[in-house]
């Protein structure tokens, strides 16, 4: 019975440690007429299609989704990466954004990387 708790405990070990969420490494905003292109750099240990980032996502304050990115594939031998959310539509007045990464494994990123906005 002991080996057998000392095998669950090591191996909950080793998924927690294994556990990775994407890392946001920078967000640029840049507003264009009536809306706005951002631009998100993200860091995760890709493995392939089992285990990669796949998305992320634009947030108000009140935690609202304004735009989904959709990651369509594995960034294993590009990290850090950057890509784009274009014609994404702020509501006036909105003077901060956060962004939350997504992984296929390990779910959203726990902390949203709060973007101040310029008038």
């Amino acid at each position: 019975m002991k080996q057998i708790i000392s095998c669950l405990a090591a191996c909950c070990l080793a998924t927690a440690a294994t556990a990775h969420e994407p890392a946001i490494l920078d967000v640029q905003v840049e507003k264009s007429g009536m809306s706005w292109r951002v631009d998100v750099t993200l860091e995760h240990p890709d493995t392939g299609w089992d285990h990669y980032a796949d998305g992320w996502e634009v947030l108000d304050a009140e935690g609202n989704r304004l735009g989904y990115r959709v990651l369509h594939h594995p960034h294993v031998n590009e990290q850090p990466f950057t890509r784009s959310l274009t014609n994404l539509q702020i509501p006036d007045g909105t003077r901060e954004i956060f962004v939350k990464a997504h992984c296929s494994v390990d779910g959203w990123s726990e902390e949203p990387v709060r973007v101040e906005l310029e008038p």
